[in-house]
């Protein structure tokens, strides 16, 4: 809950402060009135009220963050956010190219990794599995949009050798 009550020289009052899509919704419900302070049960209702536009606001909140955990962010190049290539350098020294998971999990409410080896799977069901992972924990559907244009991001063959070489 993110109503306060303020209590300066400036305002007597609660005000209800909650970030939505990077935006700040403020607002102000003062206890004064004619320049007197409001005690009783008029108190109590302007707490309602700002109670009231806080759970408004906290359901908007939800929303809005349920909506950017499933979206899905594939940069100019085509990279997804949270799926790297990476070479992994094994115990033994040598270098395995694998997919690298990395994300908030909104399935588990933490952050969750993986990695799926390309050597191991070959690159399409290595990228298959990498989405799939993916999409599991940012519970996005595998007949959605997003779904399709995970699966289309998959980098290619020279893609892959190109990222090697400069390492």
């Amino acid at each position: 809950m993110s109503v306060e009550l303020l209590d300066t020289p400036r305002f007597h009052g609660f005000r209800v402060r909650r970030q939505i899509d990077g935006k700040t919704y403020q607002e102000y419900f003062s206890l004064k009135q004619s320049g007197k302070r409001i005690t009783g049960s008029k108190r109590t209702a302007i707490k309602r009220r700002a109670e009231a536009r806080d759970a408004q606001l906290a359901a908007q909140q939800q929303g809005a963050r349920e909506r950017a955990a499933r979206e899905v962010h594939v940069d100019t190049k085509g990279r997804v956010r949270g799926i790297l290539f990476r070479m992994k350098t094994e115990k033994s020294g040598t270098k395995t190219p694998v997919f690298q998971i990395g994300i908030m999990s909104t399935l588990e409410n933490k952050i969750v990794n993986t990695t799926v080896s390309i050597n191991l799977h070959g690159l399409n069901d290595a990228w298959k599995r990498a989405v799939d992972f993916y999409a599991k924990h940012k519970k996005i559907g595998k007949n959605s949009k997003s779904y399709a244009a995970l699966l289309k991001a998959r980098p290619s063959q020279a893609d892959l050798r190109s990222l090697t070489r400069r390492r």
